[in-house]
């Protein structure tokens, strides 16, 4: 049940990480810098986290995990 729930917000985190680069790129606005501005060190580790996910998806679309 827990890595259900693990899988399932890392899923959001990589969602959340690809809108957020997206808007970067297209209109250079950053939604988690907007929203964690004011702590830095919350917009590093949202950053982080966000890598994580997306090595953890790359992993599993690689091994044909799900």
């Amino acid at each position: 049940m827990r890595i259900v729930k693990l899988k399932t917000v890392s899923k959001w985190l990589v969602i959340i990480g690809a809108i957020n680069w997206g808007l970067v790129g297209l209109l250079g606005f950053n939604l988690v810098s907007l929203l964690f501005g004011g702590w830095p060190w919350l917009v590093t580790i949202v950053y982080i986290l966000i890598g994580v996910s997306g090595l953890w998806g790359a992993y599993a679309m690689l091994t044909k995990k799900k």
